[in-house]
């Protein structure tokens, strides 16, 4: 639409004569889409983007739809003729727009964010949703849906815990069918790494190719959890690509990371990423190149738009050599060096448009990311990642009041933070004060969980609003549960404020996760698999959760190797605190009450495991240390 209509001389001329024309940015006004994208589906039965709200001047809507060509075809209106149609009635009867509007407006008021009801959530709607899941499960691909497939990460992590739960096996399955054929497919980039948004067939083949900065950490967590409990080292190795991509082309040398990279370039889709034989052969030589085409199916009649290929796997690497009779450690080494001379030879094209706002709430998800890879994983470069992203965001994107900000652009900041930003960031903090223990950023993750429920919760009905004190007061107020594209910012702020409860001590907070239960229950049981990140706050509500508390110095080798049992075991009901002698534990006793009793014995680093408000013997011994978790597994 913005090829055929926006760009287009004769729709702009009548347009900036009779319209004020506003593009707005649903990154950057997420609040804005979001009410009048229940507007568009309220008129029109249905939503989706490019989104079209014509309104009057006080912005109340009075026609919507989505896609529209320029002039009409195939039953549908052309963009042309409804601009027209629409002027010429303002014209001539201006109230009867004015009064429609005034009622749409009403009507949508009326669709009150969802009220605190007497239901309860147990352990059946997680039965549900995985029953769910499982109904809409395509064995042979993977995945959810029919085409258009998208990852989910959140249905993937959400599985993994109903796993560790029931241990049915069927929800591993799933899970690893499902990152295997994703990785293995055209929606990933073999060449560059990371993933596009989402696939245009049920085999992951087609990507639309635009790549997303939440796609990068939300499939990250997810290969690195399956690896944490499959230990297939494709899942560490996926992982280790997406975050390669992310250093490289999604980093600032401010530290934050940017939003996206566009599909397109030399005006066509994809063009950046799909290949000829010829192309690949003219980089590799005829006998490398040919092993590459083979390996990665690029062939003379491609799968892609004009003879192009998307490079794609179909077997895998190891079945591959013995299918060809080539050493398995011979194959790895001349594919990875084809890769790269690949990569460099992609790099003299004209690349895709990167789009380089900086949003604080796909940071937090990046610097969650990124923390977790570092512990499980144990490189330092992740976390020196998320620790310049997380500065950046703290330093940067403030307010002199210490209001979170949204958006960071060409030393531009711009809109108060929505709900999704305050919670993220915090669940970013969480994630990397559990992999360093380093107070500044705990205590931060207190202040954002204070003011997140200052600016944004419900008094009356429980809940946060996207929307709160300080943003632009729109014509209603939502307030989400549904997790799509990305979690809803309720369902991250019950599953961060649930951590910091046991974290804390401080029952409060767990009370309000109580109430969100309450408000949300009706909307989640009518259709468990729409919230499957609230879901994974509630199975850690329902627990067992664990207080992991270590006491000792953390430069210590034992305080260090006990450090390392607990972040790469798969504990999804766990947090950590650490607590070492002078200021710092100081600190730490401040925020954490609970702990001060606590103390190392003999004077070995000395860990206590906590459930139920009931702490086990103290644990000193690493080997004591990594027995009790296996229970836990």
């Amino acid at each position: 639409m913005a090829h055929e209509s926006f760009e287009d001389a004769e729709v702009a001329a009548f347009l900036n004569q009779h319209y004020v024309a506003i593009k707005v940015d649903r990154e950057e006004r997420p609040d804005i889409d979001q009410i009048y994208m229940v507007v568009c589906q309220a008129l029109t039965g249905r939503g989706g983007w490019p989104l079209s709200i014509f309104m009057t001047p006080d912005t109340k809507p009075f026609f919507a739809g989505t896609y529209f060509p320029k002039k009409g075809r195939m039953g549908v209106s052309g963009f042309l003729e409804i601009i027209k149609q629409i002027a010429r009635l303002w014209e001539k009867d201006r109230g009867l727009i004015t009064t429609s509007g005034e009622k749409i407006t009403h009507a949508i008021q009326l669709f009150a964010p969802p009220k605190a009801e007497n239901i309860t959530l147990d352990q059946a709607k997680l039965k549900l949703a995985f029953e769910q899941l499982a109904q809409s499960f395509e064995p042979q691909w993977g995945g959810f849906s029919p085409a258009p497939k998208f990852p989910v990460p959140h249905n993937l992590t959400f599985l993994l815990r109903w796993f560790k739960r029931s241990n049915d096996p069927l929800a591993l399955t799933m899970v690893e069918k499902t990152l295997i054929k994703m990785s293995q497919g055209g929606i990933f980039d073999h060449i560059g790494f990371g993933f596009h948004r989402y696939s245009t067939d049920e085999k992951w083949l087609v990507p639309h190719f635009e790549k997303m900065l939440y796609d990068q950490a939300l499939l990250a967590l997810g290969y690195l959890e399956a690896f944490q409990i499959t230990h297939n080292n494709d899942f560490k190795q996926t992982a280790e690509k997406i975050f390669t991509y992310v250093l490289r082309d999604l980093t600032s040398p401010e530290g934050g990371f940017y939003s996206a990279e566009d599909a397109d370039s030399e005006g066509e889709e994809g063009r950046f990423y799909v290949w000829t034989p010829k192309e690949i052969k003219t980089v590799l030589g005829p006998e490398l190149g040919e092993l590459f085409c083979r390996f990665y199916n690029i062939t003379p009649t491609g799968n892609f738009e004009s003879g192009l290929s998307i490079p794609h796997e179909t077997t895998p690497v190891k079945a591959f050599a013995e299918q060809e009779s080539i050493d398995f450690a011979e194959l790895k080494t001349n594919l990875e060096i084809a890769r790269g001379k690949l990569f460099d030879a992609r790099g003299k094209r004209i690349h895709p448009l990167k789009d380089d706002k900086i949003i604080t709430s796909w940071n937090g998800l990046m610097i969650a990311a990124f923390a977790k890879g570092y512990q499980i994983l144990g490189e330092q470069k992740y976390i020196d990642a998320a620790r310049k992203s997380a500065q950046f965001i703290l330093k940067k994107l403030r307010d002199p009041e210490g209001r979170i900000l949204r958006r960071f652009r060409e030393k531009e900041v711009a809109f108060p933070g929505y709900l999704e930003d305050y919670a993220f960031l915090l669940w970013g903090l969480l994630e990397f004060y559990e992999a360093t223990f380093e107070i500044d950023y705990f205590e931060e993750a207190v202040i954002i969980n204070n003011d997140m429920i200052e600016f944004f919760w419900d008094e009356k009905e429980g809940g946060f609003f996207y929307s709160g004190k300080g943003n632009e007061t729109l014509i209603a107020q939502t307030k989400e549960v549904y997790d799509g594209a990305l979690p809803s910012g309720n369902s991250v702020a019950a599953s961060t404020m649930l951590r910091l409860s046991r974290m804390t001590g401080n029952v409060d907070l767990e009370k309000k996760v109580d109430r969100m239960v309450q408000t949300f229950a009706s909307q989640i049981s009518a259709y468990p698999l729409n919230s499957t990140y609230f879901l994974q706050a509630l199975d850690f509500a329902l627990g067992p959760a664990q207080e992991i508390v270590i006491k000792g110095d953390k430069k210590d080798q034992t305080t260090q190797a006990m450090i390392m049992v607990v972040q790469k075991s798969f504990l999804p009901h766990k947090v950590v605190l650490l607590q070492s002698e002078g200021f710092e534990g100081e600190r730490l006793a401040k925020l954490s009450s609970f702990i001060t009793p606590m103390i190392t014995c003999n004077p070995k680093p000395t860990v206590y495991v906590c459930e139920q408000f009931s702490c086990k013997k103290p644990i000193t011994e690493v080997e004591e240390l990594e027995s009790f978790l296996s229970t836990c597994l």
